[in-house]
């Protein structure tokens, strides 16, 4: 049986010498799929004493984000998820307080501080912001994890930097760190660091195995020694860590072998094999009802291959989750499956790369804007749930049958990455399963890709739409550094079609940039440059040839120059 990550806790909280307890706190103990999916979350908050309404801040706090944590995309990444439920809640708590009294004075307001744990598979994910704190024993040794955000107006007086409630923006500290068993976590509020020395929360821990016990040694400690706020604090010890997870496959599944025209297939008909490659088969069927759509199946040579099948069951809950117009989207299957397979929706229309051929005169900017604004569109729903198409290129796109206006889908989603999910399975992130040709150049140097390597792949498409080449040919695959991919030379767009703007060079170049911080910061920027060039694209004059072509720049030269040596050899025979 594989193993799970088990805690055990131990909390106490007290009001301490005053009428009120203003600080809350909380933690979700989840099982089996949510367990592996979200981890265990847990968070402590504390409201300012100034404020009569602040308990309400920290109880909304902390219950929010057991809550609302939990209800986030799986597609989503741990710090995206606990990021945007602490924004969002921040943000009630600030409208909170510009209706209340706190709209004149912040420190009447809905305020407090927020220091959260989520324990996930190997990792501790740590959210902060305030001055609670969260501290880590390991091997005897004591450590603070997190900066109080106070700023000092003498030895006595300082006020919060940073809370919950205070402004509708809000910065939050994240660190992710790896867990060992027997780690000792420590949440408490500054009424009981502010009055316990480092040394006797060492000492204390090692007492008592009980932690709830521990807990309320440390409250009692703390008061004794002269504690005049409220008091609470939370300890969790790793008792066990997980083993490496991986997606979550169906473990009783079953291939079909190679279907054929006619034949019942879990209650559809099949019609025909619209593709068939290496990887998969597709086929067009009909239901009861006589609606067309696509069945997917992996191919017969590779359904003994656990990687294989992994990807396959992967892409089908990729494809459940993206709702776009723009994005193929998953045909909706009620009945148990008896066999693994994928089922889409049915697309009249053909690939790009086919529409491409069909051309007869080379393409113009305006011709293929529809298509490369549809695309971006289809992406930015992909990257909101964090995810990455990685395999940007005609052959995945499909241009639809709808009359005059052009229309299309992304399609095939069998290369995509999901950051949710890499952080369950580290070992798959950051594999290249894309086309060579249209990769950006970081997958070939194993450097994390992102939004912008999408982007670039994008940018290569839209130079193939308009050339039939490719800006750095088949070089960048070839080099295993960065300083290799800086020498490869990017081929000007103008080298191949001169007839296009010498501004859209500009707009391409940037874009295909093997650095990726120097390209877009957002797909949106390179749409609006395509559609909507500035002032000052406008203004591009052309480049020299040796930078445009580099390689007919030194032909010509050298041609120049065997000439003028032929007639300086020949000149005296002239006279």
């Amino acid at each position: 049986m594989k193993k799970s990550l088990k805690v055990s806790v131990g909390q106490n909280s007290t009001a301490g010498i005053k009428e009120q307890n203003q600080d809350f706190y909380g933690i979700y103990l989840p099982e089996g799929h949510v367990l592996k999916q979200k981890g265990i979350a847990c968070a402590i908050a504390d409201g300012i004493g100034s404020s009569n309404v602040s308990h309400i801040a920290a109880e909304t706090a902390v219950g929010s984000f057991l809550s609302d944590y939990y209800s986030t995309s799986d597609a989503w990444s741990t710090q995206t998820s606990a990021e945007r439920v602490i924004r969002a809640t921040n943000s009630w708590l600030y409208a909170q307080t510009q209706q209340s009294q706190g709209r004149f004075d912040k420190d009447r307001g809905y305020v407090c501080t927020l220091s959260a744990l989520i324990l996930k598979q190997q990792h501790a994910h740590i959210f902060h912001v305030g001055d609670s704190r969260i501290y880590r024993i390991r091997n005897g040794k004591i450590e603070l994890l997190t900066n109080d955000h106070r700023v000092w107006l003498s030895s006595r007086e300082h006020y919060l930097s940073r809370a919950l409630g205070v402004d509708y923006r809000i910065e939050i500290d994240y660190q992710s760190i790896e867990l060992k068993e027997k780690d000792l976590f420590l949440l408490m509020t500054d009424g009981v660091y502010e009055f316990v020395t480092d040394q006797q929360l060492l000492d204390f821990s090692l007492e008592t195995d009980d932690l709830n016990l521990l807990a309320q040694a440390f409250v009692e400690q703390a008061l004794k020694q002269g504690s005049d706020d409220n008091l609470s604090i939370q300890v969790l010890c790793i008792e066990q860590l997980p083993e490496m997870a991986q997606f979550r496959t169906q473990q009783d599944y079953v291939f079909p072998q190679q279907l054929s025209k006619g034949e019942v297939f879990e209650g559809y008909i099949i019609d025909k094999i619209l593709h068939q490659n290496h990887r998969s088969c597709l086929y067009l069927a009909h239901n009861s009802q006589n609606q067309p759509l696509v069945i997917k199946t992996l191919a017969v040579d590779l359904q003994q291959d656990e990687s294989a099948v992994e990807q396959f069951q992967l892409e089908d809950w990729i494809s459940k989750r993206l709702k776009h117009d723009n994005l193929m989207q998953c045909y909706p299957h009620h009945n148990q499956k008896k066999y693994l397979f994928q089922c889409y929706e049915y697309l009249q229309g053909e690939t790009l790369d086919r529409w491409l051929h069909r051309q007869k005169k080379p393409l113009q900017l305006e011709d293929i804007l529809p298509i490369l604004q549809q695309t971006a569109l289809a992406l930015n729903a992909m990257h909101r749930l964090e995810m990455l198409h990685q395999d940007i290129r005609p052959e995945n796109i499909m241009v639809l049958d709808t009359g005059n206006d052009i229309k299309i889908k992304l399609i095939d989603y069998g290369s995509t990455a999901v950051r949710g999910l890499a952080e369950i399975n580290p070992q798959h992130a950051n594999r290249p399963l894309g086309t060579l040709a249209f990769m950006a150049p970081e997958y070939f140097i194993d450097t994390a890709p992102s939004v912008r390597s999408d982007q670039f792949s994008l940018a290569v498409m839209t130079y193939y739409l308009l050339t039939r080449q490719l800006p750095y040919g088949t070089d960048l695959a070839r080099c295993q550094s960065l300083n290799q991919q800086k020498k490869v030379r990017y081929h000007s767009i103008q080298k191949y079609r001169p007839d296009l703007p010498v501004w859209l060079d500009q707009v391409l170049h940037k874009a295909l940039n093997i650095e990726p911080m120097r390209r877009y910061e957002a797909l949106s920027e390179f749409i609006h440059d395509l559609s909507h060039p500035s002032k000052e694209l406008l203004k591009t004059k052309p480049s020299a040839i040796i930078e445009r072509d580099p390689l007919l720049f030194w032909q010509v030269c050298c041609g120049v120059l065997g000439l003028l040596l032929l007639l300086s050899i020949a000149w005296p025979y002239l006279k």
